[in-house]
């Protein structure tokens, strides 16, 4: 996910994160690295994966332990919204940071850029470099450097309930125009509100800029976009679907509510991304799995289009146990251990070879959310990148409350951006 700052808001990492302060780095009183050319010591692992997802990364991630016995995988789950943070000041500090990290695809290349990256190039962390995906591959390098393995990739699509869509006698709705009328339908025939629209994420704010045929910066020329009538248009759009009542929106917790509000039935529509399939799949609405279903996220009046999202994983510079660290990201970035992944998960691989095994192949989620990765927009892979989403954030909660036109909101997200990115223009 999240990608942008989708994830989980909370407040403190998991039980376990104190035992893993005193163990990173290496640890493991020193003993780590190559001992007579066998990998020994600690090596800790940050997790950012979602609470459906979370105990089947920390079971891969210890199956490591079984190919090096004398290795030992700290596993702690940090909640994907504490994470960017804990990793800077940790690593910052010169004191706590994990030996690898799963970091979101933005986050790479402003994590290389502080110096807290080991580069990867020429390590054992690269496995099979042209089985990965081209477009997998772009948010790893950094002025010329590789410093991530990238490990998930993903996407938003519509999640949709099919059973208040058959009752309210509506289709899917291919462009949020349609999902305005439909909405009326779905109301009166089932409750429901047709969407929950994430007002409170940034990243959720992209495929309505997209489908206006805008941008947030070209970093190819350096010219800030977001304040051009796309922006305009885009904010309009999120204004709208909430003031018609065609979507219900919320300033906080909009990953709780969204999926709650989903898995309740009291939405019959959701954008969303892949890493929420089996959280969706828990509630009462979808006690028939066959009843999610899932389409491209809604064009606007100019284009169709989600972002790409996905997940990395990066060796912290300062680890004190690199050769077992390089060891790890290849093990989790294996197409041995994506293939258990999408198994377990329906998540995407990054790995080509990959999608030839039958089980992913025939995957449902991955059927549909394959194709939409290929046409997914890339993002700006800069140093800049994830700071690129706060001004949005800040300036859609100022639309959804009536404090700032689309107009307003869109310049003063452009001034925000020509702040931060001294030379574009």
């Amino acid at each position: 996910m999240r990608c942008g700052i989708r994830g989980v808001t909370a407040t403190a990492l998991v039980a376990g994160l104190a035992l893993a302060a005193t163990a990173c780095g290496g640890g493991d009183g020193g003993s780590g690295g190559n001992s007579g050319g066998e990998l020994s010591g600690t090596v800790t692992f940050w997790d950012t994966s979602n609470d459906a997802e979370k105990a089947t990364y920390r079971k891969l991630a210890e199956g490591f332990q079984k190919e090096h016995p004398k290795v030992h995988v700290q596993y702690v789950n940090v909640p994907f919204g504490d994470a960017n943070a804990k990793f800077k000041n940790a690593a910052g500090g010169n004191s706590g940071a994990p030996d690898v990290m799963r970091t979101e695809v933005a986050w790479t290349a402003d994590f290389a850029n502080l110096g807290y990256l080991a580069p990867l190039d020429g390590t054992p962390a690269l496995d099979q470099t042209g089985d990965y995906l081209p477009q997998a591959v772009g948010s790893t390098k950094f002025k010329g450097k590789t410093y991530a393995a990238p490990q998930v990739i993903d996407t938003l699509g519509l999640f949709y309930n099919k059973k208040l869509l058959k009752a309210a006698g509506v289709g899917v709705p291919k462009t949020f125009a349609e999902l305005t009328t439909a909405a009326k339908k779905i109301k009166a025939k089932t409750g429901a509100t047709a969407l929950y629209l994430r007002g409170d994420d940034p990243y959720w704010f992209l495929p309505y800029l997209y489908g206006e045929g805008g941008n947030m910066v070209d970093a190819r020329d350096k010219i800030v976009q977001i304040d051009d009538g796309a922006g305009v248009k885009a904010f309009k759009t999120i204004k709208d679907l909430v003031d018609s009542k065609a979507a219900v929106t919320d300033a906080t917790d909009g990953q709780e509510n969204q999926l709650k509000a989903l898995k309740d039935g009291t939405v019959a529509m959701a954008v969303d991304g892949p890493w929420d399939i089996e959280g969706a799949r828990a509630g009462k609405a979808f006690k028939d799995k066959e009843n999610l279903g899932v389409a491209p996220v809604p064009a606007g009046s100019k284009a169709q289009g989600s972002p790409q999202g996905g997940w990395n994983l990066s060796v912290y510079a300062g680890s004190k146990n690199l050769q077992a660290s390089y060891a790890f990201v290849k093990y989790m970035s294996s197409a041995k251990v994506q293939q258990q992944t999408t198994d377990k998960l329906s998540l995407l691989p990054t790995r080509k070879s990959v999608y030839d095994v039958p089980a992913v192949k025939n995957n449902e989620m991955v059927r549909f959310f394959k194709p939409a990765v290929d046409g997914a927009v890339q993002r700006p892979w800069i140093a800049e990148g994830n700071s690129l989403f706060e001004p949005i954030k800040v300036q859609m909660n100022k639309v959804l409350t009536g404090s700032a036109t689309p107009e307003q909101a869109a310049k003063a997200t452009g001034d925000a951006y020509r702040k931060l990115l001294k030379d574009y223009k």
